[in-house]
């Protein structure tokens, strides 16, 4: 049965229809018209910009002019397209393939000084995987950009046209963690999961600001398996150091301590460093590994933090099913070592509603109040446990 067309934006018209064919029985179509951007002309103007702006504010003597709120601040996705255009400056091989994500991704630069070497398949990101394979099997090194959540439509070709045939494509995973107003649908909160799962993959994330550049330069000259690099949608962070050189399944040790160790997975490596400086001034001495790699994981490390500290706690924007925590306990178990003192911490086994990134993360305990407190629960625990193994003893 099959209603209408109906005007979208006439809401008494629109409820009179979706009351009348609720009860129809069957299946019904109802036809409906909207305008995208429909009562803001600069919406309906441009309305790729404004398909998800950034706060509004109103401008002018009488403040009838909607603006963007502007910010100062730079994102990760900044330094991302930056670099990529560097690196098509550098080597002609080098070619971005999106999925409709041009302005998401920040690419209108490399769009216009590298029209022959950029490519907008649209929304079909199954396409855009295979295509980056068929250039990778030519020589050519392309980097495939595509939101986290939206990833997951390629599964198969991730599987069957990259990772089965070994090819070095470079992904870059753009929303990567909690999205924020962007809501459950956006969250990328899988792809440790799903990429580490395939052989042949590397899995990383940069800890800080000062990990990205150089962690898609090594993605890009490395030919040995394909790579993932995942970044969320958030202002940049670093952690001052003398930073080491990325390489292949090495993490950097920014400090080493005994009470617990933090084994950090992205970027909120900057907030683990703060809750260890919070930590440290109350007597409790925390070190800070940025882990860089879920695969290869580096194993050395991990198995030396387990068995030098008193517990180990992972942290990692993305879900804890599967993910870099799941990956330390493997890799603790596979060394047949006890794993009772590894804490995880990352986005539990449900769907995450829409809030601001930040109030996120302090509700999932990832912020530096919910990490400190993790460390200082999981402490009073061990201590209480080996009271309780001393007292048997006796």
């Amino acid at each position: 049965h099959y209603d209408g067309p109906i005007d979208g934006h006439d809401l008494p018209t629109l409820r009179h229809w979706l009351n009348y064919v609720k009860d129809y029985p069957g299946p019904v179509l109802l036809h409906v018209l909207t305008v995208k951007g429909k009562g803001v002309p600069q919406a309906s103007d441009d309305p790729v910009t404004y398909h998800t702006p950034p706060v509004f504010e109103q401008i002018g003597p009488d403040r009838t002019i909607v603006a963007f709120k502007k910010s100062s601040s730079k994102a990760y996705t900044d330094v991302i397209s930056s670099t990529v255009h560097e690196l098509m400056d550098e080597d002609p091989r080098v070619s971005i393939i999106t999925a409709a994500m041009c302005q998401g991704n920040k690419l209108e630069r490399v769009r216009s000084d590298y029209p022959t070497r950029f490519f907008d398949v649209g929304i079909c990101e199954s396409h855009a995987v295979a295509f980056a394979a068929g250039m990778a099997k030519t020589g050519a090194r392309p980097i495939c950009d595509i939101y986290s959540t939206f990833l997951q439509r390629s599964f198969d070709q991730i599987f069957q046209e990259v990772a089965l045939q070994n090819l070095p494509v470079v992904f870059t995973l753009d929303r990567a963690g909690l999205t924020g107003p962007d809501g459950p649908t956006h969250h990328g909160c899988f792809d440790i999961a799903y990429m580490r799962l395939f052989p042949n993959m590397v899995v990383m994330a940069p800890g800080d600001e000062l990990d990205v550049a150089a962690m898609l330069r090594f993605a890009v000259s490395y030919t040995g398996h394909p790579t993932s690099m995942r970044y969320p949608k958030a202002n940049l962070e670093r952690v001052e150091r003398g930073v080491t050189p990325v390489e292949l399944g090495q993490a950097e040790i920014l400090d080493w301590e005994t009470d617990a160790m933090i084994l950090a997975f992205g970027t909120l490596m900057p907030t683990c460093v703060k809750a260890a400086a919070l930590l440290r001034a109350e007597g409790i001495n925390v070190g800070v590994v940025n882990a860089r790699f879920a695969k290869p994981l580096d194993r050395g490390t991990v198995l030396r933090a387990v068995e030098e500290a008193t517990i180990v706690v992972t942290v990692e924007e993305g879900t804890l099913e599967g993910g870099f925590g799941s990956a330390v306990l493997e890799c603790v178990n596979a060394a047949g070592m006890d794993s009772r003192n590894i804490v995880r911490l990352g986005i539990p086994d449900r769907f995450i509603e829409h809030a601001e990134r930040g109030e996120l993360l302090a509700d999932l305990g990832l912020d530096v109040a919910g990490i400190c407190n993790t460390i200082r629960q999981a402490l009073e625990k061990r201590s209480a446990m080996f009271d309780r193994k001393a007292f048997a003893a006796q």
